[in-house]
């Protein structure tokens, strides 16, 4: 139940028809990972903290730097130096003190990406290389988990939701994240951001969208990313979408997979 101070704290929210008293219960009851508390991960938990998302988990094993402020707005100048899941434990507690946080201070990997992911009933992931790209999304697949994930370029972004474990409306499979990208690029043809540079404005509107397609997850309203894609073109300021369905041939959930636990990923 929610008491007094919540129903005050998320007013706005339940005044909503699409969310009201039992929109924000769900919210409550729910249990969203995030993986990153960087420029992605650090509005992400900021909106879901305010949102009312009653337990975060944030996993990074990275301490904060002074370059990391133009960007990850959860953590400030005095945190420079900090583990970024305590930073942001301390962010969110201030914003939000209903909130659950759990921290996870450690490099997702193959030996304890189920069991950390497990624990949670949607994972946000806002890794900034492809490698955990992948291992996560394998991993949401298996412990059959809703994914949220969005990635930034210098002045691009991108957004989906997977629910590959589950089939569609129309009873076919729904894409997983290897349908959509088969492969990854070849290591060293597309350069890190502090390489190539990343406009820290698009980290927060990247970062609020995905936030915004978690919450729409939970309370359950409007049309979901599953078999979207959605782009952002922040030079041009152009938003567009793209369909994709699910890849009989792809090596995770196809008709013959060659991928059947996460012994491949490190």
């Amino acid at each position: 139940m929610l008491s007094a101070e919540e129903l005050e704290r998320y007013a706005r929210h339940i005044v909503l028809r699409e969310v009201g008293g039992p929109g924000q219960q769900a919210l409550k009851n729910a249990r969203v990972l995030v993986v990153g508390a960087g420029g992605l991960g650090a509005p992400v938990l900021l909106y879901l903290a305010a949102a009312g998302v009653g337990t975060l988990g944030v996993v990074d094993d990275d301490v904060v730097a002074l370059s990391n402020l133009q960007r990850q707005v959860i953590h400030g100048t005095p945190d420079v130096g900090a583990a970024k899941v305590e930073s942001a434990a301390a962010a969110i507690a201030r914003l939000n003190p209903h909130v659950n946080v759990v921290t996870h201070p450690v490099r997702l990997t193959a030996k304890n990406a189920r069991e950390i992911i497990g624990g949670y009933d949607i994972v946000c992931d806002g890794a900034d290389n492809f490698e955990t790209r992948y291992l996560v999304s394998d991993a949401c697949y298996f412990a059959k988990k809703i994914l949220v994930t969005g990635a930034v370029g210098v002045f691009d972004g991108t957004l989906t939701t997977l629910r590959a474990h589950e089939r569609n409306k129309d009873g076919a499979m729904n894409p997983s994240y290897r349908c959509l990208f088969p492969e990854p690029p070849p290591p060293g043809t597309v350069p890190a951001c502090s390489e190539a540079g990343i406009l820290g404005a698009l980290t927060g509107v990247m970062g609020s969208l995905m936030a915004l397609e978690a919450i729409r997850e939970i309370v359950g309203f409007g049309e979901g990313l599953v078999g979207r894609l959605l782009m952002i073109d922040a030079r041009a300021m152009r938003f567009e979408t793209l369909n994709y369905v699910w890849d009989d041939a792809n090596p995770l959930s196809g008709e013959n997979p060659t991928i059947r636990d996460l012994s491949a990923h490190k």
